[in-house]
């Protein structure tokens, strides 16, 4: 009988629910999380199946993710399983619960963790998007150059960065103004 499997799911960076209600329903069949790699594999250890609660948490290295972070959160039950990316994965097990937990105590601190995302993941694809995509977009339509390759592979991350912007951002709106 297999002990550890590989998954492969890709989230984005405004899927972190979705992720984490899956986290949580793998566990629930059996399989905990042990350990991520980028972009999309996870990785799994057989278990008992259980009610366990998956929590992410968005934390840039030079905001402080170390032990003392870890600490906070041991303190107050949840285990750290490990980051991802600056995405710090924590669970805690339904039982040892009161109530509804999450890491987020508040609005005002769900409402910080967004912006810390927006900040560290957001804007550099606005600097890529704007810094070099458009302007060898520009560059190929006004000095007619004859449109080669290189100009439809501009314009087709032109329009995958421009999906990924909208969805995220559109995302990102509806969580903040639902916590307004």
């Amino acid at each position: 009988m297999c002990d550890a499997i590989k998954k492969i799911r890709i989230f984005t960076i405004a899927d972190f629910k979705e992720e984490e209600e899956w986290l949580t329903e793998m566990h629930r069949l059996g399989w905990k999380l042990s350990g991520m790699t980028p972009p999309c594999f996870f990785y799994f250890e057989r278990c008992e199946p259980e009610d366990v609660v998956y929590q992410l948490d968005f934390r840039n290295r030079r905001e402080g993710d170390g032990a003392e972070y870890r600490q906070m959160f041991r303190d107050c039950g949840w285990e750290y399983v490990d980051s991802c990316m600056s995405f710090h994965y924590f669970r805690k097990p339904v039982s040892q619960m009161e109530g509804m937990e999450e890491i987020f105590s508040d609005n005002t601190s769900r409402i910080d963790f967004l912006g810390r995302i927006w900040k560290w993941r957001m804007m550099p694809i606005f600097v890529i998007l704007f810094g070099c995509i458009l302007p060898q977009i520009h560059q190929g339509i006004t000095k007619r150059i004859p449109m080669d390759i290189f100009f439809w592979i501009f314009v087709v991350m032109f329009l995958l960065y421009l999906r990924l912007i909208l969805y995220v951002g559109i995302k990102f709106f509806r969580m903040r103004r639902s916590l307004k």
